[in-house]
């Protein structure tokens, strides 16, 4: 087996973020055995003595990955990248300061040497000669770059509140500040100084996520579509963009400027892009792809009793939640007790053993059980009588007689299409809704929720890094990237506020654990389940990582 080749953080680093529980196995990708040596050639004497030239060796196979991505990639941009499928392909094409590495801890990736402040305040990270696909290469100056595009304003990056535990970042997104005061500065090619609002224990994984991910500042000025097409986009990952055939297929090839090349033992991957769960499974059982379902597809609910009967379906608990979104500006569902009797009229359970069917947990707040905050939830699980009244109470406050009619859109997947149908019967028998359904393609479904257009929507979160806050903060402004509700409140905002300066990881979690009240108590999101991650693969893949909370990762996987 090949070494991995990837160096472990020093003690003292990995001691800042031990507060922090990352869950994640490691899956060790082998490479083929040595080519058998040529047969002797029986023509030949045994007792010749002439010196015989080596024997010639068998050309080595390639290694090729076949996958289905279910929607095409939004995006090639690690600035822009915000949903699972982008963030994926982003981690492919590109490398971070660090890296989360196959024991589910971060590790040095483009920084060879890290650095920090007694007052866990300030970083300094050291960079290794490392290059972009095309050769030149990756400065300090690519990643002060990248932050500061991530928060600039006109980028309109969703995710740039991921930054805001940089000094002064949130200010500068905000247009309350300058982005040349944010608090990350290249003081030369090989070296970068970042500051912190405070002392942030999970640092180390927020480095390793795509909206930290440099881009070369040349490209981008001089040709702002260069993240959609193969032949312009540049990255300094372990792979590079080799096709990109808009919604038919994806080729990544391997990345020979790459700095830890040895450690790469793909030579491609070749993704199709098929949305209908039935027809990528019929593509793996015959052979044409080598893995089908989580984390970037879904598996048909109608096979998984057969397939847990041939012991080819794995399973994997992930740090993730499926949630609904309400619109909570647009009627019904901008009154707190009407959104609470939808959230409390549901039957999860019944939803996971009749549909689901791949041992998920039913939700009763937003935060996943390997963080949780209130292991028991907030309220009951099909608690009819309570969304009953509610629904009454709420109705008499909007001054209806009944409901209007309900719009739930989702993105398109068969799996999504029969939980929207479960729950829409549900709604129509406990509380008299009637409710349309409506799917969307991937790209466009995000940009309806993102603009407001709807009134219920499907969305699920995988955690960025494994800390409670990540499940809170998306909701913590109106108006934020991610948020989509147009929900706020005061106190919730102040509380989140007040657990970024508490030191003490148990007051802190006291503190996050009464804000998640105060959104379960006003419920803009009603919780569905807690996922899991459930896949069948080709035995001869190995080493594809998949972390405890559902990111993946090909670049230790291998083809035996």
């Amino acid at each position: 087996m090949r070494k991995r080749g990837v160096d472990r953080l020093k003690r003292s680093i990995f001691s800042l973020i031990s507060s922090v529980a990352v869950l994640g196995a490691a899956l060790a990708g082998c490479g083929g055995g040595q080519p058998a040596a040529k047969p002797a050639d029986p023509s030949q004497s045994q007792n010749q003595t002439q010196t015989q030239p080596a024997p010639a060796e068998k050309p080595k196979a390639e290694q090729v990955l076949r996958w289905n991505l279910h929607s095409e990639p939004p995006t090639g941009d690690p600035g822009l990248a915000e949903d699972t499928t982008s963030a994926a392909i982003t981690k492919a094409l590109f490398d971070g300061l660090t890296r989360i590495g196959p024991e589910g801890k971060p590790v040095e990736a483009v920084a060879e040497k890290i650095d920090v402040s007694p007052d866990l305040k300030t970083y300094t990270f050291t960079l290794r000669n490392s290059k972009w696909s095309n050769g030149e290469a990756v400065t300090a100056h690519d990643f002060e770059y990248a932050w500061k595009r991530a928060l600039d304003p006109k980028t309109a990056s969703n995710y740039a509140y991921q930054l805001y535990y940089i000094k002064n970042a949130e200010k500068a997104n905000k247009g309350e500040g300058k982005l040349d005061d944010v608090g990350v500065k290249a003081v030369d090619d090989k070296t970068l100084k970042v500051e912190l609002e405070n002392p942030t224990p999970f640092f180390l994984e927020l480095t390793a996520f795509q909206t930290y991910f440099p881009v070369n500042k040349k490209l981008i000025e001089s040709n702002p579509n260069w993240a959609g097409d193969a032949k312009t986009h540049l990255g300094n990952g372990p792979f590079k963009m080799g096709v990109w055939d808009h919604k038919s297929k994806l080729v990544l090839v391997k990345n020979d400027q790459y700095w830890d090349k040895d450690s790469v033992k793909l030579d491609k991957i070749n993704f199709s892009m098929v949305e209908d769960e039935n027809t990528e499974l019929s593509m793996y059982e015959n052979g044409e792809i080598d893995w089908a379902g989580s984390p970037l597809s879904s598996l048909p609910t109608d096979a998984m009793p057969a397939l847990k009967d041939s012991g080819k379906l794995q399973v994997k608990p992930v740090g993730a939640t499926y949630w609904y979104k309400f619109n909570t500006e647009k009627p019904p569902f901008n009154n707190i007790k009407i959104r609470k009797a939808f959230a409390y009229s549901i039957n999860r359970q019944i939803l996971i053993d009749n549909v689901l069917q791949a041992n998920q947990q039913p939700a009763m707040a937003a935060v996943p059980p390997t963080m949780a905050l209130n292991q028991g939830g907030y309220f009951k699980d099909n608690d009819q009588e309570t969304a009953k009244k509610l629904l009454d109470e709420g109705l008499k406050e909007l001054g209806m007689s009944k409901l209007p009619p309900i719009t739930l859109v989702y993105n398109t997947s068969d799996g999504h299409k029969k939980i929207a149908e479960a729950i829409q019967d549900q709604w129509r028998k406990n509380l008299g809704a009637e409710v349309k359904l409506e799917n969307q393609e991937w790209k466009v479904y995000l940009e309806t929720m993102h603009e407001g257009n709807y009134q219920v929507g499907r969305l699920g979160w995988s955690g960025d890094f494994n800390d409670p806050i990540n499940f809170l903060e998306l909701f913590k402004d109106k108006n934020g990237g991610n948020n989509d509700t147009r929900w706020e409140n005061p106190k919730f905002k102040e509380l989140l506020n007040q657990s970024a300066t508490e030191g003490d990881p148990e007051k802190r979690k006291a503190i996050l654990g009464e804000a998640e009240k105060i959104m379960m108590d006003e419920m803009p999101i009603m919780p569905i389940y807690f996922y899991t991650h459930t896949w069948v693969k080709n035995a001869k893949v190995k080493g594809v990582f998949q972390d405890g909370l559902g990111a993946i990762d090909w670049k230790w996987a291998s083809i035996e």
